[in-house]
C-alpha cells in the first residue's frame, strides 16, 4: 500500500532515492560487498534504513572522487566520518539533500533542523531555498509518484519547509513596505492545495519591498474581486499546480481577466498547469511564467 510508511526498501527504491542505477548497485554488492541485503523466500533483495544511509554516503564519496573499490576497504564507521570531513560548501548540495532525505525517511526533525542550520550559517535563505529545497521538492514529487515514499513522508518534509518559509517571511512582513505603487495578492485556485511555491514567491516579493496579501488555497475568483474595492493597483499572483483542470483552465483564466483586470491591475500565473494556457488569447496585462525564477525576475 502506498500509505504504508517504509522501513524496508526494494533495490528500485534505492535507485530512486540515491540516483544510482539498480544494475550498478547489484554490481557494487556482488563485487565489493558494500551492502548486505535481506532476502525474501523468493530471493528478492530488500534493504533497511541503515543500508539506505550507507548507500547515500557512498554515493557522495563516489561523486567526490573515491573509487568504489577503495570505499569497500573502509571500516563501517569510516564512511560517515569521511563524509563529514569532505563536506565543503561546493559540494554541500548533494550532502544536504541526502540528509534531508534521511530526515524524511526517519521522521527526524532534529536532522532536518541541524542540516538547515548548517546551510543557513553560510548562505542566505534565498540560496538555501533555490539550491536545496527546490531540487528536493522536485525529487519528492517523483519519489511519491514512483511509490518510493508515502504521503506521510512527503507531508512531513513539506510541512518543515513551509515552516521555514513562514519564519523568514514574518521577519520581512513586520517591515513597512518601501514600494507603494501596487499591492500583490497571492492565492491558489479552487481545490488547489500546493502552497509552497506561492509561499516562497511571497517571501521574494516582500524582499523587494512590496506589500503582500496572502489568501492561500482554494480561493474563488469572486472573493479576489473584493480586494479591488480596497486597493487601486493589484497584481494577482496565482500558482496552478494541479488545478484548474486542463479542460477548464482557459475559461478559468478568461473569468479572472473579466473580473480582476480593472484599471492597472495585472494577473501573474505560474505552475505546471499553465502549460495548458493558450497564450495568444491573453490580455496584455496577464503574464504566464514558465518557472519560479522567471517570475522572481519580473517582480
Amino acid at each position: 500500500m502506498i500509505n504504508n510508511i517504509k522501513t524496508v526498501f526494494s533495490i528500485k527504491d534505492l535507485e530512486n532515492l540515491s540516483g544510482i542505477k539498480a544494475h550498478t548497485i547489484r554490481i557494487w554488492e556482488k563485487r565489493y560487498n558494500i551492502l548486505e541485503p535481506m532476502r525474501t523466500d523468493t530471493n528478492i533483495r530488500l534493504y533497511n534504513l541503515t543500508s539506505l544511509q550507507k548507500l547515500l554516503n557512498i554515493t557522495l564519496l563516489h561523486e567526490y572522487g573515491y573509487k568504489i573499490s577503495k570505499i569497500a576497504t573502509f571500516p563501517e564507521e569510516k564512511i560517515p566520518q569521511l563524509v563529514r570531513e569532505i563536506i565543503s560548501m561546493k559540494n554541500s548540495q548533494n550532502y544536504a539533500i541526502n540528509s534531508f532525505k534521511m530526515a524524511m525517511m526517519n521522521f527526524d526533525q532534529e536532522l532536518f533542523f541541524n542540516t538547515f542550520d548548517w546551510l543557513i550559517s553560510e548562505k542566505s535563505f534565498q540560496r538555501v531555498f533555490k539550491e536545496h529545497f527546490l531540487p528536493l521538492l522536485k525529487e519528492l514529487g517523483l519519489l511519491w509518484q514512483s511509490q518510493t515514499i508515502s504521503p506521510a513522508n512527503e507531508h512531513f518534509m513539506s510541512h518543515l519547509i513551509k515552516q521555514k518559509i513562514l519564519i523568514y517571511t514574518e521577519g520581512l512582513q513586520i517591515m513597512k513596505p518601501v514600494k507603494t505603487d501596487k499591492v500583490f495578492v497571492l492565492s491558489l485556485p479552487l481545490n488547489e492545495i500546493h502552497q509552497i511555491g506561492l509561499l516562497y514567491l511571497q517571501y521574494e516579493i516582500l524582499l523587494q519591498g512590496y506589500k503582500t496579501i496572502y489568501l492561500g488555497e482554494s480561493m474563488p475568483i469572486e472573493n479576489l474581486q473584493d480586494l479591488t474595492k480596497h486597493f487601486s493597483t493589484i497584481t494577482f499572483v496565482t500558482f496552478m499546480t494541479v488545478q484548474p483542470d486542463r479542460s477548464i483552465v482557459n475559461q478559468y483564466v478568461k473569468t479572472m481577466e473579466q473580473k480582476l483586470l480593472l484599471k492597472n491591475n495585472e494577473i501573474w500565473l505560474v505552475g505546471k498547469m499553465t502549460e495548458q494556457i493558450e497564450r495568444k488569447n491573453l490580455s496584455e496585462r496577464t503574464f504566464v511564467f514558465d518557472s519560479m525564477e522567471e517570475t522572481i525576475k519580473k517582480i
